[in-house]
């Protein structure tokens, strides 16, 4: 009898628990809402501190650039020029993708 009651108030307290979520990502929503719309530039920046203006010069439609970074290493990802934070790249269907691993 006891072990049903407890169970019952494990139910109720995860129903309110979910609710009291449901209300803060609402009240969040409402929040961002005005500016959901707005503009921004996402910029993913792989650094190559090797890379010369007579390598830029070279560049054709199709070229190949050694960028001398790590498979599985993280690339800095900025918004509106603020790094904002880690990514890694995958492809997903034949095409180049980045996944989010990491916020700043």
């Amino acid at each position: 009898m006891a072990a049903a009651a407890a169970a019952a108030a494990a139910e109720e307290t995860g129903e309110a628990a979910a609710a009291r979520a449901e209300a803060a990502e609402a009240q969040s929503d409402a929040f961002w809402k005005p500016v959901l719309d707005l503009g921004c530039e996402l910029t993913v920046d792989l650094p190559m501190p090797d890379y010369k203006i007579a390598d830029l010069l070279k560049l054709r439609k199709g070229s190949i650039i050694n960028a001398h970074w790590r498979v599985g290493r993280d690339v800095p990802l900025s918004l509106n020029g603020a790094a904002i934070g880690w990514i890694e790249f995958e492809v997903v269907g034949g095409k180049l993708a980045v996944r989010l691993t990491e916020l700043a």
